[in-house]
């Protein structure tokens, strides 16, 4: 649990450090993203980024596992 808990940390870290480089990824504007924006109400749920980043996360978690 302590590794899991070091390691999930570093990766955030790491994210944190490198965040103005994956902005300009264009994470969050991909095809498959709900955006609706009207007067007084704005509404987000971004579908596929988040598959994406499920996938990622779940490949780099397979690799440290083995």
């Amino acid at each position: 649990m302590q590794r899991l808990l070091l390691i999930s940390g570093l990766i955030f870290m790491v994210v944190d450090l490198l965040w103005p480089f994956i902005s300009q990824l264009g994470l969050g504007r991909l095809p498959g993203d709900i955006n609706i924006q009207r007067e007084g109400f704005s509404f987000y749920a971004p579908i596929t980024t988040s598959i994406l980043v499920s996938l990622v996360l779940s490949l780099v978690f397979w690799l440290v596992r083995r």
